[in-house]
């Protein structure tokens, strides 16, 4: 699912659907505001990691880069 990592501020989706914005970038994974969940999983702090190897940059953010 990888085409390019993310840089801080951008928007990414997950393989879980989970649609949100960039807020840290560790070696192997990012920090992200969650903006949507369509997944079953819930957050109670709006936030999650994601790997680099499970998220792709949104549609609108990829025409950016």
């Amino acid at each position: 699912m990888k085409t390019a990592r993310a840089k801080i501020g951008d928007q990414i989706i997950s393989q879980n659907k989970i649609k949100g914005i960039v807020t840290k970038i560790n070696e192997n994974s990012v920090i992200i505001d969650i903006l949507e969940n369509n997944s079953d999983l819930e957050f109670p702090n709006n936030k999650t990691v994601i790997s680099h190897k499970h998220y792709e940059l949104s549609k609108e953010q990829a025409l950016l880069h």
